[in-house]
């Protein structure tokens, strides 16, 4: 897994702090999938792909709207939510407390129900005049370039092409 500012012990070359890439282009690409595809067969070439870096050109950050909020859909959410934590909650304390039958159980769901409610009508009323709708963020670029450090720029390139030559793979 890899972060904006991973500290990276295993490897001493990789930045702590976030810093411009460097390299000289190799492939320039319409999508991250293609990018790493290109990566991919850079490794399998044993190319060192310790010089390679994905640089997202132009980035974005693109809303995608999924549907309207409502005050019935904001409560069956948080009721769902609710009860798969009051679920959990009861039965651990019915593995504390065995002979207390299915008891905890039940007290569990009931105030998950009510918490889970609670909790996501107070959210939906606090932000209800400035979103009253589902969406998801994504960080996208308009294209993808592969950048190899100077000392092995020309075999990376070499390499990529004769993948392009190859077209497009089956999915």
């Amino acid at each position: 897994m890899t972060t904006a500012f991973a500290l990276s012990p295993s490897n001493p070359g990789m930045p702590n702090t976030p810093t411009m890439p460097s390299g000289w282009p190799i492939g320039s690409y319409d999508t991250y999938e293609q990018a790493r595809r290109a990566v991919h067969h850079l490794a399998t070439s044993d190319f060192p792909v310790a010089d390679v870096t994905i640089v997202g050109v132009e980035p974005m950050l693109v809303e995608r709207i999924a549907g309207k909020l409502s005050w019935s859909r904001v409560l069956q959410r948080g009721a769902m939510s609710g009860l798969w934590f009051g679920l959990f909650a009861g039965l651990l304390l019915g593995m504390v407390n065995p002979a207390a039958g299915p008891l905890p159980v039940l007290i569990g769901l009931v105030s998950g129900l009510a918490l889970g409610m609670g909790f996501s009508a107070a959210g939906y009323a606090a932000t209800r005049k400035r979103q009253n709708y589902i969406s998801q963020s994504q960080l996208v670029a308009r294209r993808y370039d592969v950048l190899s450090q100077p000392r092995n720029a020309e075999r990376g390139r070499d390499l990529l092409a004769s993948l392009a030559m190859q077209g497009p793979q089956p999915r």
